[in-house]
């Protein structure tokens, strides 16, 4: 991973996607962190159906139940145990229990993959376990990390350091300055919030830097640039944050100084999503200051902040356009990825410009292509090492793994021995290094971590998980559907070989659709163990909003066009049923914090269809979604409920809280959220299950007091939810 890839992890904060894909299964979440909808029209759905649904009076107005938007307000605290407590009795019983032991046994099991990031000759991993339960970075040689049996030497007990702070610590990983990896800037949420103190910390004595940098609880970022000064981009006081609630300045900060001191570098607009410091190497190896200025969600300016000179620390900006990423740098090339068409290349692809010739002329006269994408391909990620860029890359939702090299003015690539038909995911990288990783995985066939030597190309298999749940019994098949306007929509099916197409199967349909996330096939115990070996069938929706075939498949059902998602989701429910895969009786569906969203709208425009929605860290008021958390910086998504034209008409009619119909025939939903979420604000679900309640109609509900996001601070809490889930859905559709 290069710094600047490092880097520009921290706009994974802005996204919706701790619940993004498939429920996430604890064993895959071990790796150190290094760093960061109403319209005046009825929609014609799948087979004819009115999919979106118009109510020219819900029964209520935007102000109702806004004391459940106080997060620890007494008042909403107080009915959040009312709503729990309901709930114990029926999802916490006998079958729950051993549910959450088996879980718990799968979370806490010693053969999970202790994924790395591989550091100056040493592999660093953070590790929970039923005696770590908030956790212990570690670290070990590569040769003893490679054996059964490592021999790991902490670097931080997260658990020892909550107890003495007195703080409900939740690690949030570290930022640390290469090549040394000494100083590193180790971030800390009290339950798990996206916010989080800032504190430096030495790898070589272990312990907290004395009189070191310290930045107090805030959303935003930090970049080094040497041992003694730092970028930053956190709230500073009144009027420095913007409307979405991240920094909108970032400053240079020097060792010895006052936070107060620092020298601002740029400032954005309070209506800007942020302001994020980076970096990249110039050819003498020394880090130069980059800011990206997200002007919206998918729009972004960056700028090159020289450090002497005559221009010194007047920002130069980047001639590339704005919907486009900057995304690593490989010997002098910085790669950037579009998501739009420009000077002749298609979205999707992946293109490189000389940092050298942009540092001299301030222009960007050559372009190199890197890997431009057809039309059922995308790229999933990648990764830089200090001999080649590597990069897994999806057709039609099966992943493949390429190395990149560049030499003479151009790139060459070479397709890597990897599996086929399943996923593959381009691990730990890092550009001082030869070492990288690599993941494979399907449905039925456990995660096997690769280790790449690009100095020669080898690759030998590192670790496997265990076989969770007896999956020869098993097949996994991909279908299409036929959404709304003819296009085909893939989906994935996994179930039991001995199956019958009945109608009688229960089957639960998950799904996302937004941000560009593609749902990839991947292994989870949890859904082995929980689902599928008590003869449950799963099902992975690839639909639009998500990226599984690039930028345009994302785009196609953004802000006023977003009701083709909903249709892609409502037309592989209706072609489970006519396969008999399943019936009303048996579906159920699961999305959480935007699929969450997709879930609300499922239970007010096609309820008929399901027996069981579980809703997952939503957004359910897409009125006032914007006002709330980090909700303004998402109207690049959804569209701003302000508008006064058909954007604006498009979310009211779209937002499952006011859409809820007063003699609507509903599926008992399973609503869950979590206090401690500042991304996706809590009281989203509170005011759902409240309008819910007004009209008598039955729900199930969880509120997790921690946890942030992704509604679970640590593995027994992640048992605990999941098992919930499984239980409910276990209890509707068998």
């Amino acid at each position: 991973m290069t710094k600047l890839t490092a880097a520009l992890l921290l706009g994974s904060a802005l996204i919706l996607t701790a619940c993004g894909s498939k429920t996430e299964t604890p064993e895959k979440m071990e790796e150190t962190t290094v760093k960061t909808d109403r319209s005046d029209v009825a929609h014609k759905g799948h087979k004819g159906v009115s999919n979106a649904r118009t109510y020219t009076d819900a029964g209520k107005t935007d102000d109702d139940h806004l004391w459940l938007e106080e997060v620890e307000g007494d008042a909403a605290l107080a009915k959040v145990k009312v709503w729990n407590n309901a709930t114990k009795p029926r999802l916490q019983n006998d079958s729950y229990q051993t549910l959450k032991s088996d879980l718990l046994e799968i979370y806490n099991s010693p053969e999970k993959l202790a994924r790395i990031s591989y550091r100056n000759g040493e592999a660093h991993n953070f590790w929970q376990d039923e005696t770590n339960i908030k956790g212990v970075w570690r670290k070990t040689s590569l040769d003893s990390y490679n054996s059964d049996n490592p021999t790991w030497e902490t670097v931080l007990d997260v658990d020892a350091l909550a107890k003495t702070d007195g703080e409900n610590w939740v690690y949030k990983g570290n930022s640390c300055l290469a090549p040394e990896y000494e100083r590193c800037m180790v971030n800390l949420s009290d339950g798990g919030k996206d916010a989080v103190t800032r504190r430096e910390f030495n790898t070589l004595t272990k312990s907290f830097v004395k009189d070191g940098f310290y930045l107090p609880e805030s959303k935003g970022s930090t970049a080094w640039i040497n041992q003694d000064q730092l970028l930053v981009g956190v709230d500073f006081g009144e009027g420095t944050m913007t409307e979405s609630g991240y920094p909108m300045i970032t400053k240079l900060w020097t060792r010895g100084t006052p936070l107060a001191d620092a020298q601002e570098l740029m400032r954005g607009e309070v209506t800007d999503v942020g302001v994020w410091p980076t970096n990249f190497e110039n050819a003498d190896g020394e880090n130069e200051i980059l800011i990206i200025r997200s002007v919206t969600f998918y729009e972004s300016e960056n700028f090159w902040i020289p450090q002497s000179g005559g221009n010194a620390f007047k920002p130069v900006k980047l001639p590339i356009p704005r919907k486009s990423n900057l995304s690593g740098q490989f010997k002098d090339q910085i790669l950037l990825t579009l998501q739009e068409n420009w000077r002749g290349h298609k979205s999707g692809a992946v293109l490189s410009f000389s940092a050298e010739e942009f540092m001299k002329s301030g222009k960007i006269e050559t372009l190199n292509v890197v890997f431009a994408p057809g039309a059922r391909q995308s790229i999933n990620n990648f990764g830089v090492t200090k001999d080649a860029v590597l990069m897994s890359i999806s057709d039609n939702v099966s992943g493949s793994a390429h190395l990149f090299d560049f030499n003479d003015g151009k790139w060459s690539s070479s397709k890597l021995p990897f599996p086929e038909n399943g996923n593959v995911s381009i691990g730990s990288t890092n550009d001082k290094e030869s070492i990288a990783f690599v993941t494979t995985e399907s449905f039925l066939d456990p995660d096997t971590l690769w280790t790449v030597n690009t100095s020669d190309q080898s690759i030998s298999k590192t670790k496997s998980l265990p076989h969770w749940f007896d999956s020869s019994s098993m097949v996994s098949k991909q279908f299409e559907a036929t959404s709304s306007d003819g296009t085909k929509i893939p989906y994935f099916v996994i179930h039991k070989k001995d199956m019958d197409l009945d109608g009688d199967n229960p089957t639960l349909l998950y799904g996302y659709g937004g941000f560009e996330v593609s749902l990839n096939p991947s292994y989870s115990a949890t859904i082995g163990q929980a689902w599928l070996e008590k003869g449950g069938v799963y099902v992975l929706a690839n639909i639009r909003g998500g990226g599984e075939f690039g930028p345009d498949w994302h785009q196609a059902g953004l802000k006023t066009k977003r009701q083709i998602v909903y249709d892609d989701f409502i037309s592989i429910a209706e072609d489970l049923i006519d396969r008999k895969i399943t019936s009303p009786q048996h579906l159920g569906i699961h999305g959480g914090s935007n699929g969450g969203l997709l879930m609300g709208v499922m239970m007010t425009q096609r309820p008929d269809l399901f027996n069981a929605i579980a809703i997952g860290v939503p957004l359910l008021d897409m009125n006032r979604y914007d006002k709330l958390l980090a909700g303004a910086s998402w109207v690049g998504e959804y569209g701003d409920p302000d508008d006064t034209g058909a954007e604006g008409a498009f979310i009211r009619n779209l937002s499952p809280y006011h859409n809820i119909d007063p003699d609507g025939a509903y599926p008992e939903a399973f609503i869950y959220t979590s206090t401690k979420d500042d991304r996706v604000h809590p009281g989203h679900a509170r005011k759902y299950a409240q309008r819910l309640e007004d009209y008598g109609i039955p729900f199930l509900y969880y509120e997790n007091i921690d946890g942030g996001h992704s509604a679970a601070a640590n593995l027994a809490e992640s048992a605990h939810k999941n098992a919930l889930i499984y239980n409910y859905f276990y209890e509707k559709l068998k």
